[in-house]
Order: C-alpha cells, then sequence, then structure tokens
C-alpha cells in the first residue's frame, strides 16, 4: 500500500487514480495513526489533552480463537458506553463500493469509507446497530448466545462472509478492553478529530489519533494530521497497528 500520511504522499499514478475515484462512491475518510506505547504520555502532553475529559468504553471484539474471522477482513466490535445503550459494528475491509446492495446502501446505519493509515489506504464498510435482544455484558461475561446481539441487517452482511463451518454462536468474546476517548479541536479540513488510549488486558497499550473529514479532503486531513505529529514530535512511519482490530495475544473475556 502507499503511504499517505508518513511524509510526502508516495501514490503511484495508479494509485492516485484509485483512491481519486474511491472518493466518489464513499460516505467519508477516516485518517488514522497509532503512537508507540513509550511515547503516549507525551503525545498527550503536547496534543493538550487530559485523560480526565475522556469518554470510558469497554470494547470486546467476536472472532474465533485463532482470529479467522479478522484474516478474512471481517471485524465485530461491540462496545459499553456508561449511561448509554451498548453498541454493534459490523465492519469490512476491503470491500469494492459497487459490489454493495443499493438497498443496503440506503440505511442511515450503514456507511462506506476510505480508512487511511500511515501504511496506505483501504475502502471499509460498517454497519452499526443497538443489540436489542441480549446486552454486550450478558453474552461476554454470562455466555448468552452471541446471535442475539446482531440486527437482521448485520447478518444479512454477514452471510456468506463467515469462514466455512464457524456460525455466530461459535465465536468468542475477546477482551475487555478499556478506551479513553477525548475530542480534540476541529481544524480545517477534520470536522472531527479525537484521540484514543486503548488499555489492553496484557497491560499494552496505544494511543491512536483519528480524523474524519468530507471525501473531498483526505489529501488536505492528512497535511493536517502530519503537522499534528510532528507537533508531538512523533514519527508516524513508527506507529503501531490500528487499534481497531483483534490483537493475536488478546483473550477470551470468559
Amino acid at each position: 500500500m502507499a503511504m499517505l500520511i508518513g511524509g510526502a504522499p508516495r501514490l503511484s499514478g495508479d494509485q492516485l487514480v484509485d483512491l481519486l475515484t474511491l472518493t466518489e462512491h464513499v460516505d467519508r475518510i477516516t485518517v488514522k495513526t497509532s503512537v508507540p506505547d513509550t511515547l503516549r504520555r507525551s503525545s498527550l502532553d503536547t496534543l493538550g489533552l487530559d485523560p480526565l475529559d475522556a469518554r470510558v468504553r469497554e470494547v470486546y471484539f467476536f472472532d474465533t480463537r485463532d482470529l479467522r474471522l479478522n484474516a478474512r477482513g471481517l471485524v465485530l466490535r461491540a462496545a459499553r458506553r456508561p449511561g448509554k445503550p451498548d453498541s454493534l459494528a459490523v465492519r469490512l475491509r476491503p470491500v469494492d463500493p459497487s459490489t454493495l446492495s443499493p438497498d443496503i446502501r440506503r440505511s442511515p446505519r450503514f456507511a462506506v469509507e476510505i480508512e487511511a493509515a500511515p501504511a496506505g489506504f483501504v475502502c471499509s464498510a460498517s454497519v452499526t446497530a443497538l443489540p436489542t435482544k441480549a446486552v454486550v455484558n450478558d453474552v461476554a461475561r454470562r455466555g448468552a448466545p452471541v446471535s442475539r446481539l446482531f440486527s437482521r441487517e448485520q447478518r444479512e452482511v454477514l452471510a456468506g462472509r463467515l469462514p466455512r463451518g464457524v456460525a455466530l454462536d461459535d465465536l468468542a468474546a475477546l477482551g475487555p478492553i478499556v478506551v479513553l476517548r477525548v475530542r480534540c479541536p476541529p481544524t480545517a479540513a477534520c470536522r472531527r478529530l479525537a484521540a484514543e488510549l486503548w488499555l489492553y488486558p496484557d497491560d499494552h497499550r496505544i494511543v491512536e489519533l483519528i480524523a474524519r473529514c468530507a471525501p473531498g479532503d483526505a489529501f488536505r486531513a492528512a497535511a493536517e494530521v502530519r503537522e499534528l505529529l510532528a507537533a508531538a514530535g512523533l514519527d508516524p512511519l513508527a506507529a503501531p497497528p490500528a487499534a481497531d482490530q483483534p490483537p493475536p495475544a488478546l483473550r477470551p473475556a470468559v
């Protein structure tokens, strides 16, 4: 994948055409970069972020123990939030927008985006829901069926995409991961900008800077993220993998 955030964009002519073509078919651009654990304190301080301003979430991933869904580009993630309903997201990456059903594209709960990171960019799709037949804690800690969390739309998106012989109720709840999210002041191109501190059960930590912008502002947003990183003395080329997928060491909750 070509570089988009680290230094000047290094896209070939064909890759630039692919990116510009994709922007005509997506709902938003999300620019992400992660900060190594050893630098998390200095980066938060330099960005002027106070952990006491953070919103707290408890995150679980649903996958097989050997992460077979993640290997196929499927990410199933649930979040518990104080004072708010649980949420569940199903993400597909990569995805070709032209292959998606017009009906699912019209759903207000479905979004197609370009995810840009130091390693390059990928087009992904996600459908979110608020579980109504079960709560995440019942599934993750009390053994309730995983399938009860998923909406009809999410089941339709997953149909035919799960590994052969794997059903939703075969999946394990991996986690929990505590996530602290702090909003940052928006920039000219980045209408939503935040930093997330991911606290894994094995004490591993990642700080991720996340910026969302309109499809036509991808390069401008990437430049603004580069400026923020440079001000914090951070090198995006040295960033660890993105936080929004289950790491190999993540264990089942029960």
